[in-house]
């Protein structure tokens, strides 16, 4: 069961960020940090970061590093690696801040991709 789970607006009613963390003993032993899309009443993923070492598909950041997926169609698209180096205790506030900060940019290329339009 998560720490931690939350989605926070970030375009009322289009776009929202999902939060995921748990731990343990302080240490994040598995996290997701999603910008969604709302299409058809049905949140779908724009790009999110995450770190589950354990999960069939899951990616450990201690390994592979800091990167970010980028869905287009409702598959992963792209995969951005060119991110600085991240403790994997400081990664999740990274990833949401990263998010937060890039998310106009990240939702714009997103309506273009799906042909949307929103009352911004």
């Amino acid at each position: 069961m998560p720490d931690t789970a939350y989605t926070d607006w970030i375009e009322y009613p289009h776009a929202q960020l999902r939060f995921v963390l748990e731990t343990q003993r302080g240490t994040p032993t598995r996290f997701l940090v999603q910008l969604e899309y709302c299409v058809e009443d049905e949140w779908r993923p724009v790009v999110h970061f995450e770190h589950n070492p354990d999960g069939t598909y899951g990616h450990d950041l201690t390994v592979e590093g800091l990167h970010m997926d980028i869905y287009r169609d409702g598959e992963q698209h792209l995969v951005r690696q060119d991110f600085p180096p991240v403790e994997l205790s400081n990664a999740p506030t990274y990833c949401e801040s990263y998010i937060k900060t890039e998310a106009s940019r990240l939702l714009r290329r997103y309506e273009q991709w799906h042909n949307l339009t929103t009352d911004r």
